[in-house]
């Protein structure tokens, strides 16, 4: 009994790691597409990337307009932060004769040549009159590099000659939260945000009263050809969306509705899928429902209404999460309908394929603009999951 109640324990424990590690590889690409809209340009393509964001520490020099850079610089055998106070200073590798493996690093405005060569390994190399430690000393030139000179902003006594390519920077973590206003700025993203709420608004109002209409009369209204009309309209899901976008295109042409919001929210408020789910629902409601209710006087409408809507609620919210997402994200018809040039009419999607080539080498900026077209849908699915979950649930029971 010991036994099996560990075996259970353990086998439970499993299956959490298993589940927690495959919710992590799941959920990274949305966190690192978070951070990255929070971060600096330059920390964007720093090698190897890094998840948080972080933000050069810098420091106020006396003499420097603006703040100096801070990098770890080893002085004495320890690393301190130091400020760069000059960059691309021309330095210049000598060594001597006797032993060209001891590499000393001078600035060349401290060397002087003396016209004389050395043969070093086959090659040969110049000679240079160098100060080291107060004396002057022939050594020879074994190559060239640029430092830079970072001075102690405690103590600007303490100077040091640095690689700055290599040399690691200061950093803090931070947050660059005017990443998201300089994206509304750039492209206007707050009309285009307002634009898509507004049409997936009502472009899930009007595909719930429609399915609510169509599906309640497919279920409970008897008229001749029913269910043969009803075939004909479910069989429209398997017509590809590349074959009607034409027609419906030269359709918005015929009324006037190109380049026209009206476009892309009256075309998709009439669905054959949320008929479909609706008319199923309605379906397992019992008949002696409706039958009492039209004993005790009350008219369709009121039925529909008072009965079968407040028990449909998880199928409208599952209608409705699916309908909202399609038309948050939609792409396609909006590219049709609506001209590119026509910012005032465009919808995020749209923004954010503009703003992937306006934007093309600030990709905190591209990222900042995904957050704002991901963020809503996925509040909104959080919110409707309850419902959705009810929905599933309740279709197995009642199957």
């Amino acid at each position: 009994m010991h036994s099996q109640r560990l075996r259970r324990m353990f086998n439970g424990t499993l299956i959490y790691i298993i589940l927690i590690a495959f919710a992590f590889i799941m959920l990274f690409p949305f966190f690192y597409m978070m951070t990255t809209s929070l971060k600096e340009p330059k920390d964007t393509f720093r090698y190897p990337p890094r998840l948080l964001p972080r933000e050069a520490a810098s420091a106020e020099m006396e003499g420097f307009e603006e703040p100096v850079e801070l990098y770890h610089i080893e002085v004495n055998g320890e690393f301190r932060p130091m400020a760069l106070v000059e960059e691309n200073i021309r330095i210049g590798q000598f060594a001597d004769p006797a032993t060209p493996e001891n590499i000393i690093t001078v600035p060349l405005a401290d060397a002087s040549a003396t016209g004389g060569t050395v043969t070093i390994d086959g090659n040969e190399v110049d000679v240079y009159m160098v100060a080291v430690d107060d004396e002057v000393v022939e050594l020879v030139l074994m190559g060239r590099t640029a430092f830079g000179r970072f001075i102690d902003p405690d103590d600007p006594s303490v100077e040091a000659l640095a690689n700055v390519r290599l040399s690691e920077p200061v950093e803090s973590l931070t947050l660059r939260p005017e990443n998201y206003s300089e994206v509304v700025e750039l492209q206007g993203m707050d009309r285009s945000l307002t634009n898509t709420l507004m049409i997936t608004i009502l472009v899930v109002s009007g595909t719930l009263f429609t399915s609510l209409l169509g599906g309640y009369a497919f279920a409970r209204l008897r008229f001749p050809g029913r269910d043969k009309l009803f075939l004909l309209y479910l069989g429209t899901i398997m017509i590809p969306f590349v074959v009607i976008v034409t027609p419906m295109y030269q359709l918005m042409v015929a009324i006037g509705w190109v380049d026209r919001m009206v476009s892309l929210i009256v075309p998709w408020i009439f669905s054959a899928y949320g008929t479909f789910l609706m008319r199923q629902f309605f379906i397992t409601i019992p008949r002696e429902i409706e039958e009492a209710a039209t004993i005790d006087g009350a008219s369709r409408w009121q039925i529909l209404w008072r009965i079968f809507v407040p028990a449909a609620t998880p199928a409208l919210a599952t209608l409705g999460t699916f309908t909202f997402l399609y038309a948050w994200n939609s792409f396609f018809w909006p590219l049709v309908a609506i001209n590119t040039g026509n910012t005032d009419n465009h919808v995020l999607t749209l923004s954010l394929s503009i703003l992937r080539g306006r934007a093309s080498d600030s990709p905190n900026l591209i990222l900042a603009g995904a957050a704002i077209a991901i963020i809503p849908p996925m509040l909104f699915f959080i919110f409707g999951q309850r419902f959705f979950v009810e929905s599933a649930t309740s279709s197995a029971v009642k199957g």
